[in-house]
């Protein structure tokens, strides 16, 4: 169940912060960076702001199961966005919200990244389904969804294609000719 003071809190917080995104004299826009690192066969690490966040494969596809794979965290971004954004327009919108789950599943054919057939590496299929506790209407929470929907970032990253600009380095020189 959500806190009463917390909601107070981050209501205040999401009111200032939309007011100043309003006010903005140039578009707001914000970089998320992350830095990562193999550290051993297939164990990496990410350094997220002051958060440092171990990555591996399971067993079975030669990882050590150090932790989660990174289609799992892109699964984890998805329902984890989902939440805060349920709990941005619930405030906004003044509905009830006593708690969201997300529950993501992805289904990926590994022969891709294996690279023994010719099919997409990633993702065929995301689902994903929001369970939501809550004393409001079937009308007010049908219109929370459809407004979370169009407004989570890590879903519409997902749905829509995205520039990638890409680079390698060898030895810290740029190499060159590469797409």
């Amino acid at each position: 169940m959500v806190v009463q003071e917390a909601t107070d809190r981050l209501g205040s917080v999401i009111q200032q912060v939309r007011a100043d995104l309003r006010n903005a004299p140039e578009p707001p826009i914000a970089t998320f960076e992350v830095t990562t690192s193999l550290v051993d066969e297939y164990r990496t690490r990410a350094q997220i702001r002051d958060f440092t966040l171990d990555i591996d494969e399971p067993e079975q596809i030669g990882g050590t199961n150090t932790g989660p794979t990174p289609v799992e965290l892109v699964l984890a971004a998805l329902g984890t966005c989902q939440e805060i954004v349920y709990a941005t327009y619930a405030r906004v919108l003044g509905i009830p919200l006593d708690g969201v789950d997300v529950h993501a599943a992805g289904r990926l054919d590994l022969r891709g990244f294996f690279g023994v057939e010719d099919v997409p590496a990633g993702f065929q299929e995301v689902t994903f389904t929001a369970e939501i506790a809550s004393p409001a209407s079937v009308e007010e929470i049908a219109r929370l969804v459809e407004i979370v929907n169009e407004h989570c970032p890590v879903l519409d990253i997902l749905c829509r294609p995205v520039a990638i600009q890409s680079a390698a380095r060898l030895n810290g020189e740029p190499l060159l000719g590469l797409a």
